[in-house]
């Protein structure tokens, strides 16, 4: 791991300096350095020199007359981008010379990147479920949000062409807590924000778990990168075209090692034509009662039956609109991984 580390830097150090020789660029392990000779009419204007929207940490002025511009910031830091593709993380900015303000454009701009070999079993900070803080002591905290298309970040656009997918990331804090398997239990999509008996309501998640749009559609869970996370891969349906629309979920924490009919996240595969258990295919028998009725023959008292802990959730607008380009057939439908996928935060 080291050495691959060390050989990203030498190609980004070597690019950088082919570029130009009056600058020299160091990637350190969590840093950047860069220093750049100017020449002695920009020494005046040492403070309009940039590396992002950071000014020189140290400056000084050669026997030539010439400036020595040293830059040494975080990686984190001077709006530096960081993109991560494929098995590697880059860190892009620029280094430049402003004479004036923005947005007057730089009178010299130089393209500096570093790269990094990819960390194994790396996950984006903003797909970690304790990414953040929970407030008070050991509370939880729920989240819900929509992702892009390729699962990059959150989405942009809350407007979805029928047939398309809508990624829903939901997950829980879980800190001064055991581990946790966080479960879809119910959701609806619904004309208003909150559910009334007036509202216009179609089923997406039934049945304690049973992703029944699935059998009417294409929609799925993904593989789970951590227990206390889950991505709901939904293709829009027909369902108040052009109006806005939104998802009621009901977010249950749980014992990641028990699953039983009311505890579950069930999907049905068409390639098989039955239903499959999430978390353990082995045990997909849980999910039989998805055509039916998931209730256990004996019902316990409500106050002796465990609950888990419940989060009402609910994440919109968004809307969906008519476009039968988009409409996929089952066959060709391709379910992305969090493996395959290219991040960007």
């Amino acid at each position: 791991m080291s050495l691959l580390w060390q050989c990203a830097i030498v190609l980004a150090v070597v690019a950088a300096s082919a570029a130009n020789e009056d600058f020299n660029v160091d990637c350190e392990k969590h840093s950047i350095k860069v220093t750049w000779k100017v020449s002695p009419e920009l020494v005046e204007h040492a403070a309009r020199l940039f590396l992002g929207h950071c000014v020189p940490s140290t400056f000084s002025v050669l026997p030539t007359g010439e400036g020595m511009a040293t830059f040494h910031y975080n990686l984190n830091g001077c709006a530096i981008k960081k993109r991560v593709t494929g098995k590697k993380h880059i860190y892009s900015t620029s280094l430049t010379y402003r004479p004036n303000r923005k947005p007057k454009p730089a009178a010299i701009s130089h393209h500096i990147k570093c790269v990094y070999i990819r960390p194994e079993g790396w996950i984006p900070p903003f797909l970690i479920p304790a990414y953040g803080s929970a407030e008070g002591h050991g509370g939880l905290v729920f989240h819900m949000a929509l992702l892009n298309e390729d699962l990059t970040g959150l989405a942009k656009s809350s407007l979805f062409p029928l047939g398309s997918f809508i990624p829903i990331w939901a997950a829980v804090d879980q800190k001064d807590h055991q581990p946790l398997l966080l479960l879809l239990e119910e959701c609806v999509a619904a004309t208003t924000p909150e559910l009334q008996s007036a509202s216009l309501v179609y089923p997406i998640i039934t049945n304690k778990g049973c992703l029944a749009d699935g059998k009417n559609g294409n929609s799925r869970f993904l593989p789970r990168y951590h227990s206390s996370a889950i991505l709901l891969y939904l293709q829009s349906f027909k369902f108040a075209l052009g109006e806005e629309v939104y998802i009621h979920c009901k977010l249950v924490a749980w014992d990641p090692e028990v699953f039983d009919i009311e505890k579950k996240a069930c999907h049905y595969i068409k390639e098989t034509g039955e239903w499959e258990l999430l978390d353990d295919p082995s045990q997909s028998d849980l999910c039989k009662c998805c055509d039916s009725s998931c209730k256990p023959r004996l019902k316990r008292g409500v106050d002796s039956e465990p609950q888990g802990l419940v989060q009402n959730s609910v994440l919109g607008p968004l809307t969906i609109v008519e476009n039968s380009e988009t409409r996929i057939p089952s066959e060709f439908v391709k379910y992305p991984t969090v493996e395959q996928v290219d991040w960007l935060v």
